[in-house]
């Protein structure tokens, strides 16, 4: 069975959010099917979107693991996010963000692999 993911997150403006969610993925959207949805390629087969959907707004809650999260962080906060706030449940950490909608993104690992 081939499995593959699509995480949607509902924003009010569609453009603000884009230039978030740029500074918080590292990158341009993979492909943009319209003119209100943007669509970035994490990994083969899992995808994260944005959609302009007011009604629906500000209620997601996501979670992107990456192999080393200190130095995702890092690199994020070196493009003017910051994380709202840290969990730490012994070794895996998750990095909270909220864009301006109240979305949740978690960045997190395992931080003893990494060093």
């Amino acid at each position: 069975m081939a499995v593959g993911v699509f995480a949607g997150i509902p924003v009010r403006d569609y453009d603000s959010a884009l230039e978030w969610y740029k500074r918080l993925l590292g990158a341009e959207p993979a492909f943009c099917p319209n003119e209100i949805e943007a669509v970035w390629q994490l990994a083969e087969d899992r995808y994260v979107y944005i959609i302009q959907d007011p009604d629906r707004a500000g209620g997601a809650v996501s979670m992107i693991w990456v192999d080393d999260p200190v130095a995702e962080v890092a690199r994020i906060s070196g493009r003017g996010l910051e994380p709202v706030d840290v969990e730490k449940h012994d070794s895996v950490w998750k990095y909270v963000f909220h864009d301006s909608d109240g979305n949740e993104t978690g960045i997190g690992g395992d931080v003893s692999t990494t060093g």
